[in-house]
């Protein structure tokens, strides 16, 4: 039995896509690039900040990075301001959230977007105080797909990494929850299509949040 769930946050509990398309494309317009769509956006994330700007970059034209550390902090700047543009949880979401917490089961976040930004995105599209455990990027773990953060979940939560369940929308989480030794969802709401999440082997694929459920009942 899981005793806890351990999730993404962008593209898994929230779709952020029009707040990270719109923050990369103001860092590069900053340069006097033109915008990044959503769709080679939707590519470029689930690495963390730094691996977007240098995929945006390089997208860009920029290819010698030559604006690469000014971009870094250029994009911070933005995103502080959009972070939470468009953004709202999926549908389901809710509902499976509760769900779990009726049953007693754990749940904590796990993301390479920055610690900050995790919280305030989760606080303002659920509530503060709604999750668990909240660990983003700079709180001393390494980025996934390392799958320390997960085991530093599981620990916190007294669990096995055999008792939790790891959802993700990425081939970054997927190597995540397989790096972990832990069951992992790949859910098809977020970032990427089945085909990439399938090729890894997920014990559970879904379509919608409220096909998890039946594991618990």
């Amino acid at each position: 039995m899981y005793k806890c769930c351990i999730f993404d946050l962008d593209g898994t509990l929230v779709n952020t896509i029009d707040s990270l398309s719109r923050s990369v494309s103001l860092t590069m317009n900053h340069f006097g690039y033109g915008d990044v769509d959503v769709a080679h956006t939707k590519v470029f994330v689930g690495d963390g900040y730094k691996k977007l700007v240098e995929r945006a970059l390089i997208y860009s034209g920029d290819e010698a990075l030559t604006h690469y550390d000014e971009a870094l902090g250029v994009y911070r700047e933005i995103f502080k301001e959009n972070s939470l543009y468009r953004a709202e949880a999926y549908d389901g979401i809710p509902e499976l959230l509760e769900f779990l917490k009726e049953r007693g089961i754990k749940i904590g976040i796990l993301t390479n977007k920055p610690h900050d930004r995790a919280v305030e995105c989760a606080e303002a599209v659920f509530e503060k105080g709604y999750f668990d455990l909240i660990i983003g990027e700079g709180k001393g773990v390494v980025c996934k797909p390392d799958p320390s953060g997960v085991w530093m979940a599981a620990e916190h939560f007294q669990a096995k990494p055999e008792e939790c369940l790891y959802f993700g929308d990425t081939d970054t989480d997927m190597k995540t929850g397989l790096n972990a030794g832990m069951d992992t969802v790949a859910v098809t709401w977020g970032f990427r299509g089945r085909e990439e999440l399938e090729a890894f082997q997920p014990k559970y694929v879904i379509d919608h949040p409220s096909e998890i459920k039946s594991v618990f009942e």
